[in-house]
């Protein structure tokens, strides 16, 4: 008899949630704070060096300097604003949303040492005898020309500075004015300069005894202004050198939140159709518990303050594909319970049962690799490596105790007796459990031998790492800036562009660039590097030009030698301390052969991206290092499914006497868990194609290496990992049979 109670209580929690999301989600998405890429503005990391040769770079100093960098940012008026330290003598600094990213980059990189000078360049007076906030924009009160204005804190003083100075001879009678002078800087040289290094250099013919000051010169409005900022900005207790910058116009964010965010649309709406084709029912369910997740995801990362990014929302399209691996392990293993004549409750009960260890374990090798990306990577890597751990952990909280709650509100409703084709299991597939019959896996209705073939494959895997090999020789890496240092712009038209127009207008300006290549669907966006790192001035001058030009102002991005090398050091050590993490995670939960097995495959899948990326030419930045690592968890997440199957009919088993003894459990195990293998990469591969298709140009690179790299992991966990497993597991069986017992205390086989 069918118990409505559990129905009813089905969808008055559908309605009750379905109810929550609807009226809160919009709110919470507008409160979401979005990256500079996704609004545009500019992130830049800075060296700090004491402004004095005997002076050296302390806590004290560099929080004296953060300190400084907040109240000339609260000049500008941005609320979205990060200052953070990084290491002993480095400060990075995101503004989000600034409007002159020109005006706002001056303002923080001045040192804004006022002094004044004569014109031997002997310092008479300096910022510390200026009134704190004294200056401003003015206009000259004879001739109207723009000119700021500022109050010493001494007329007297000042007086003996200019009766001293008007004493002195024609020309030499003139109070210079400079910021920022440095050593070796003559007011002598620079005066016969169009555009001299010094502010201003008044001639004084008598003695003036006040404390207002006007500073004349060449000025606008504008630039008057810029000076008023950063004068009662104050001076900055240290010299900051740029090492690395991002800037991002507000045009181009617009254009990758609209892109990616409809790219994710698809990725999603195509996941959910998949897993109701394929799964029916349960597919239902399990887009009820992904709406929830990315609901969920929206929530925790609000309340967390986190800044979404671009490679954010990457993160969380593909932390969907994380969490439908779940559901997908989980009705693998219930459509198996069926097949073997168990009733519905009964699958559902052991279906659960026996894939939460299967989930739990694929779920931390993935955040291994996530928390070494956070560690080592960049602002915006860490943004991905966030939201990847976000997106695991409540992926496990809704794949697995939502599903199961959902579901089990049916299966326990009995409705869902007798028809097992809601779960997609054909009435005749189902065996008689009364006369011992065990279910045959098969997919596209037959069987495969992997193992008997296992030479063939590792002969194909051997050829085309040679071949990747060769082409990583011959072609090379095409390393973008990151890797390499420079300076890499981004040009946004509302017309397609040819290569030569951009070269021509790059040249009008004169910085011609080292290489020009299109992007975009229309190929409406130039991208040009450059082998040196464009200076302030420079970009200034690109954005004003482009700005005129086609109403968008350009991306610039630029990494000094110092820190693409720092970038290129620590890729590698994430990869690396990603690989110890898994090896001594997998061998604590399995064995050391299993470790050893798995991390050859992920080197495997990892080498794979790179030599296509030597093949193809793509860009290799710092986000290839991103896709790379996601790729070694998702790989090892593959073969750790595949493993704990093979665990679990070891532990049937129980002895292993021979070599084909042995090979038969390892191909049973692959033939049971290929369908969820195939599955998981076909609804992530949806997931990373979209975003290649539809996504910004930013992460056309990283959709590319995510695709090649599930493929390659799917590859690699059923032809490579568990066959070399097999082999040398298969040599010990020369000196005696293995026994595996499990034991409540330890998961693992104990051999």
């Amino acid at each position: 008899m069918v118990k409505r109670g559990r129905l009813v209580a089905f969808f008055a929690l559908i309605i009750v949630i379905g109810t929550l999301i609807g009226t809160t989600s919009t709110k919470i998405a507008d409160d979401i704070t979005l990256g500079l890429d996704l609004q545009g503005g500019f992130e830049i990391l800075y060296e700090v060096e004491p402004i004095q040769d005997d002076q050296e770079v302390t806590e004290d100093m560099m929080d004296a300097t953060v300190q400084s960098l907040r109240e000339r940012v609260d000049v500008l008026g941005i609320s979205e604003t990060t200052i953070e330290t990084e290491g002993q003598d480095r400060i990075r600094v995101q503004l989000a949303g600034v409007q002159n990213q020109s005006e706002a980059r001056e303002l923080l990189s001045t040192t804004a040492s006022l002094s004044f000078r004569d014109t031997e360049d002997h310092e008479y007076l300096n910022g510390t005898d200026v009134k704190e906030g004294s200056a401003r924009q003015d206009f000259d009160p004879d001739f109207g020309n723009p000119i700021v204005t500022l109050q010493m804190k001494s007329a007297q003083k000042f007086g003996e500075v200019t009766r001293e100075i008007s004493q002195l001879p024609e020309p030499m009678n003139r109070l210079v004015i400079w910021l920022d002078f440095e050593e070796g800087d003559s007011y002598l040289e620079e005066a016969s300069k169009e555009d001299p290094k010094y502010i201003s250099a008044p001639r004084v013919g008598e003695t003036l005894m006040t404390t207002d000051v006007m500073i004349t010169g060449d000025f606008t409005v504008e630039s008057a202004k810029r000076l008023a900022d950063i004068l009662n900005a104050g001076s900055l207790p240290a010299k900051l050198t740029e090492l690395y910058s991002i800037s991002v116009g507000a045009q181009f964010g617009e254009q990758a939140l609209n892109k990616t965010v409809f790219a994710g649309f698809l990725g999603v709406a195509l996941i959910f159709a998949f897993m109701i084709f394929y799964y029916r029912f349960p597919g239902v369910i399990a887009a009820i518990t992904l709406s929830i997740y990315i609901y969920l995801i929206l929530v925790v990362f609000n309340l967390m303050n986190g800044v979404l990014t671009l490679p954010g929302i990457a993160a969380l399209i593909l932390g969907v594909g994380m969490a439908v691996d779940a559901n997908i392990i989980t009705y693998e293993r219930l459509k198996e319970e069926l097949k073997s004549g168990k009733t519905i409750a009964s699958a559902f009960r052991a279906g659960n049962s026996r894939s939460l260890s299967t989930i739990l374990d694929a779920n931390i090798t993935t955040i291994l690799a996530a928390t070494v990306l956070f560690i080592f990577g960049t602002s915006s890597v860490k943004g991905f490596a966030t939201m990847l751990i976000v997106s695991i952990l409540v992926s496990f909280i809704t794949a697995v105790y939502g599903t199961r709650l959902l579901l089990g509100l049916w299966v326990k409703s009995r409705y869902l007796n007798k028809r097992p084709k809601w779960f997609g299991v054909k009435q005749e597939e189902i065996k008689d459990i009364t006369k011992g019959e065990e279910v045959e896996p098969f997919v596209f209705g037959r069987t495969f031998d992997f193992v008997k073939h296992r030479k063939k494959f590792f002969a194909i895997s051997g050829v085309l790492l040679l071949a990747g090999l060769f082409a990583l020789l011959l072609f090379r890496l095409n390393l973008g800036i990151d890797f390499t240092s420079g300076s890499r712009v981004q040009i946004l038209a509302n017309e397609t562009l040819s290569t030569e127009e951009v070269e021509r207008e790059l040249q009008a300006v004169d910085l011609a660039p080292v290489e020009v290549v299109l992007a975009g669907d229309d190929s409406e966006i130039g991208i040009a590097r450059y082998d040196k790192v464009l200076s302030q001035g420079d970009i200034a001058t690109l954005k004003d030009h482009f700005v005129d030009k086609y109403g968008s102002e350009p991306n610039v991005s630029t990494v000094t030698p110092k820190v693409g090398r720092d970038l290129a050091k620590n890729a590698i050590m994430a990869v690396l301390y990603a690989s110890i993490g898994i090896i001594i995670y997998v061998t604590i939960r399995f064995e050391f052969y299993f470790a050893l097995t798995a991390i050859i495959a992920l080197l495997h899948d990892a080498f794979f991206i790179i030599a296509l990326f030597s093949l193809t030419q793509l860009e290799f930045d710092i986000t290839i290092i991103a896709a790379i690592l996601t790729i070694v968890g998702y790989s090892v997440n593959d073969t750790i499914v595949t493993f704990d199957r093979i665990r679990e009919n070891l532990y049937l088993e129980k002895r292993i006497k021979s070599m084909t003894q042995l090979a038969k459990i390892v191909n049973k195990s692959l033939m049971q868990t290929l369908a969820r293998s195939i599955n998981t990469v076909v609804t992530v591969v949806l997931a990373a194609l979209m975003l290649l298709i539809f996504g910004a140009t930013s992460i056309t690179g990283f959709s590319f290496a995510l695709i090649i790299g599930l493929i390659a992991g799917m590859y690699s966990s059923l032809f490579i990992a568990s066959q070399l497993w097999l082999v040398f597991r298969g040599k010990s069986l020369n000196d005696k049979p293995l026994q595996y017992v499990k034991k409540q205390s330890n998961d693992g086989p104990q051999v």
